[in-house]
């Protein structure tokens, strides 16, 4: 079969996704035809997306996150509010997602939780038909494990956006940590993560340095003030920071890096434990490689991620870098052994689940009958 993926372009988890399904399918027989990317003036996608994708890359504003006053914590309510007053650019973006898709007249559209993706199904459904993935999906789960205290006003918010960037998707793929049962009535199918190649041929070693990625550069103050009290302390920290060289070297115990897939893979195999803000990618790359995790959430979703992510042996959380914290809990940490096997099994399932599509006679037609909202 043949696909278009549309991927939303903030952080690195989707784009990373969409590499490693991408490899699968291709393994399998399968085409992808080009990748639409979600972009905004905040974030760069990087350098090695372009590389590792090898198909064509379209690009189409999109709605993204805004930080808070301190440049660390992301704002749902001033983003929501600012992305509002943007929404003739985006109905421009819908518009162009309409269109390429019908001309590339593919099987199947794969969306990575892309908002503009969802409401183009929405107001302008193309005449393909489209599945959506995400981790965030998973909180759709009768059985998902909420924080507690979280604001609940957000994880409505939090909720809806789900259905927003799935609506009238055949089926709704959410990437989970173990295994759960299928919902159907929500077009729930639990799959496990896509893990990159790269991450599942990765022989680890245990070094004498932390590794990190951090979404919000602003949290490289935290990271610097500590190394300045703890000198000894290796760090190698990845951001997607603008106009930066591929290397800021603070001193010879701590550099911040460009994202760059291979040098973060490397780094990530050979640390001594992983510090992040909590994005559900990086962390179950770091279970895998029995890596030991700081979770430091910016917004409710990563919230999410990180309280999970905990309960299922991978780390600790935290509201900032508190490293000395991880550092105490690295000879506590036991790791997840039901994990490595679930991640193991992952191009099984996902192929056995892309079979399924082309066994869906009626998918070249989106009825309008069709609920939106379940």
């Amino acid at each position: 079969m043949k696909f278009v993926f549309v991927v939303q372009g903030e952080g690195r988890g989707h784009l990373t996704q969409a590499i490693a399904l991408k490899k699968m399918l291709l393994r399998n027989g399968h085409e992808v035809a080009a990748v639409l990317v979600g972009k905004s003036k905040y974030r760069e996608l990087p350098e090695f997306f372009f590389r590792q994708i090898e198909a064509p890359v379209f690009r189409f504003n999109s709605p993204y996150f805004l930080p808070a006053a301190h440049k660390k914590k992301t704002n749902i309510w001033l983003s929501a509010a600012y992305n509002l007053m943007k929404t003739p650019i985006y109905l421009h973006s819908l518009y162009f997602i309409h269109k390429k898709i019908n001309e590339l007249n593919p099987d199947w559209v794969i969306n990575f939780y892309e908002m503009m993706s969802g409401m183009t199904y929405l107001l302008w459904p193309p005449k393909v038909p489209y599945i959506s993935v995400a981790h965030q999906y998973l909180l759709l789960h009768p059985d998902y494990p909420f924080p507690e205290n979280e604001n609940l006003a957000e994880l409505k918010t939090l909720k809806f956006f789900n259905y927003v960037t799935s609506f009238r998707s055949k089926k709704r793929f959410a990437l989970s940590i173990e295994p759960k049962t299928d919902v159907g009535n929500k077009k729930l199918v639990i799959v496990p993560p896509l893990l990159r190649e790269e991450i599942l041929l990765c022989k680890p070693t245990t070094g004498d340095y932390l590794h990190g990625y951090i979404l919000n550069a602003s949290y490289s103050e935290e990271i610097i003030e500590y190394q300045k009290t703890h000198p000894n302390v290796g760090m190698h920290f990845f951001w997607d920071k603008k106009d930066v060289p591929a290397e800021t070297i603070i001193n010879e115990k701590l550099t911040f890096h460009k994202l760059d897939d291979q040098l973060f893979i490397h780094y990530m195999a050979g640390c001594k434990a992983y510090a992040t803000t909590a994005g559900f990618e990086s962390v179950c790359e770091a279970m895998y490689l029995g890596k030991p995790v700081l979770m430091v959430p910016t917004h409710i979703e990563q919230a999410c991620n990180a309280h999970e992510a905990a309960l299922a042996g991978a780390g600790i959380m935290s509201d900032d870098f508190d490293l000395d914290a991880l550092l105490q809990f690295v000879p506590q940490y036991r790791g997840n052994k039901d994990f490595h096997a679930w991640a193991q099994s992952s191009e099984q399932k996902w192929m056995e689940a892309i079979g399924s599509l082309k066994e869906t006679d009626n998918a070249k037609k989106i009825p309008s009958s069709i609920p939106l909202y379940n």
